[in-house]
């Protein structure tokens, strides 16, 4: 019988009512509770998206049938969920979000009782359960609101930083894009003294504010009202809130340079030799703590790998250069709260970040996106493995995707997780061999691709 693959690199996702059905929801429901004793505890939250009651009902009425005692959440970031389901004492948690992509998307993540992610073995078991269409018959599960929700987070976020010194005059724009963190992550911050000014801190899950993935090109008007508050620094969330992007009055700060920046802070602080990342990171990051006598090690992409990988290398910290932190202070799951303020706690004066890359030399990186349909993405990336050897490289790792290494820079070919698309990912120390390297890459896939439709 062959087994449907349902998870990417984040959980299960999907167009609502097209890929991600009622029906598919139910089934997903029914699987999971096949996995667990009779009354298991089960808590369930979700992100603002308009879909996100159908989703979620249909998942915990499935739950209940299974036997299952599920605790509805309500709207909360992912971070939170993640604690919580440990915190709170849960068997498992599940997340209803499509993380940062568009509203017409949703998803379904899962946490362990320990607060990590699903591991790759326990999605593959749901997805064969669901391929046999295996249900568990059993009396009737309980549902129930949560309870002290918000509290229970804070408390946790605020023993950490107890003592901790903080520039409380510093004026913070906090951004969440009208996603899971509206409200929660600015009442926090002031909670805690800062000086926050809120934007699209209101939850709609049609992302009114802006795109619920927070970049460069989508958070002008964050650069604007920041300077226009004369504040110091923005913190602006995706849709759920597991990643986290920042920038000064001269705008976005780079998503490699904070990774690099956070988690050099994290690496002195901790003294341990090792950060884990993703085939996707960039050499900045190695840069930032060569110095300390750090390694970086680059795994597969998804948050959920990053987690289990900084766990086996005892590493300092996670991290995905879209702005997912992992830091094993807090658990191995991504915390962009606990993120913002381990920076905080660091940081004397805004410029500093700016200041620390001036002395590194500077790195051009590029990312595209090329349509390919779900079903073609591993057979064009099968093609284009038989054609590595044109691109003359010096290295190459396919761990995840085709990374391909120079002596000046490096190329990433991979299929995306989360949705039809081939990215092509370079770095380099100029703008001109980064553009070279992936109009090189992009026309590798557009070749295969023609081919592969054929």
């Amino acid at each position: 019988m062959q087994t449907t693959r349902l998870f990417g690199t984040s959980g299960i996702r999907g167009v609502v009512n097209q890929d991600l059905t009622p029906q598919l929801c139910q089934a997903v429901g029914q699987t999971i509770g096949a996995t667990l004793p009779t009354h298991s505890r089960v808590c369930i939250a979700t992100d603002t998206r308009v879909s996100r009651e159908m989703v979620k009902n249909a998942v915990t009425l499935s739950l209940l049938s299974s036997g299952v005692d599920v605790t509805s959440f309500g709207i909360l970031p992912t971070p939170a969920l993640a604690l919580l389901t440990r915190e709170m004492g849960f068997d498992t948690g599940i997340m209803i979000t499509a993380s940062h992509n568009p509203p017409e998307y949703n998803g379904i993540k899962l946490f362990n009782g320990n607060s990590m992610g699903y591991s790759r073995a326990q999605e593959a078991e749901i997805e064969q359960l669901m391929s046999k269409k295996t249900v568990k018959v059993s009396f009737l599960g309980t549902l129930s609101p949560g309870q002290r929700l918000k509290e229970t987070y804070f408390q946790f976020i605020q023993d950490r930083f107890s003592g901790k010194r903080f520039d409380r005059y510093m004026k913070i724009v906090v951004d969440p894009g009208n996603g899971a963190a509206a409200g929660f992550a600015s009442e926090l911050f002031s909670t805690m003294g800062f000086k926050v000014m809120p934007l699209n801190d209101e939850p709609d899950g049609l992302f009114p504010g802006r795109d619920p993935e927070p970049g460069e090109d989508t958070l002008q008007e964050t650069v604007e009202f920041l300077r226009k508050e004369k504040a110091d620094l923005a913190v602006c969330f995706d849709g759920d809130a597991d990643r986290v992007v920042f920038c000064d009055r001269e705008g976005f700060l780079g998503f490699n340079e904070m990774v690099a920046y956070i988690s050099r802070i994290v690496a002195m602080k901790t003294g341990r030799k090792k950060i884990a990342t993703t085939v996707e990171t960039g050499r900045l990051l190695d840069l930032s703590v060569a110095d300390l006598g750090v390694e970086v090690v680059r795994g597969m992409v998804g948050d959920t790998d990053v987690a289990y990988l900084a766990r086996e290398l005892n590493a300092a910290i996670g991290v995905e250069g879209v702005g997912v932190y992992i830091i094993p202070e807090a658990g191995y799951y991504p915390d962009s709260i606990f993120a913002v303020l381990t920076l905080l706690s660091h940081l004397n004066d805004t410029r500093d970040i700016r200041g620390f890359f001036d002395e590194i030399p500077r790195l051009f990186f590029e990312k595209s996106k090329i349509q390919c349909p779900n079903r073609l993405k591993e057979d064009v990336m099968v093609e284009i493995r038989k054609r590595v050897h044109l691109f003359e490289a010096s290295e190459m790792n396919i761990l995840d995707g085709l990374r391909l290494e120079y002596d000046d820079a490096w190329m990433l070919i991979r299929a995306s997780g989360t949705e039809p698309a081939i990215r092509v990912i370079a770095e380099a120390p100029s703008r001109s061999r980064t553009v070279e390297l992936l109009a090189e890459g992009a026309e590798a896939v557009h070749s295969c691709l023609a081919r592969c439709e054929l």
